[in-house]
């Protein structure tokens, strides 16, 4: 795994923030999701067909983070601890 470093929290000024969005697969139950959805047309919202409730991480990478070596080790954090492979899906965005 390359060598970078990841800081989590208190830098005024970052290079590059890494957004990452869990949410659970399309063939998996969401019972939060539908909890959401049954609520909302319950509140007269109309037109709602799904939900999904998910997780969002949002990660600030220390300025001269090489953008390439974020991305292969941040997909490998995602595949093997921030998400459940099994059951969910994830989105990477370095910016």
């Amino acid at each position: 795994m390359p060598n970078i470093r990841l800081v989590f929290a208190g830098l005024a000024r970052t290079a590059m923030k890494a957004k990452i969005i869990i949410t659970p697969k399309k063939a998996v139950l969401d019972p939060q999701g539908k909890t959401v959805q049954n609520a909302l047309e319950h509140m007269g919202y109309q037109g709602v067909v799904g939900v999904h409730v998910g997780k969002y991480v949002e990660i600030d990478l220390a300025p001269g983070t090489d953008r390439a070596a974020a991305q292969q080790a941040l997909n490998e954090a995602c595949h093997r601890f921030l998400s459940n492979p099994v059951i969910e899906d994830y989105k990477l965005e370095i910016e």
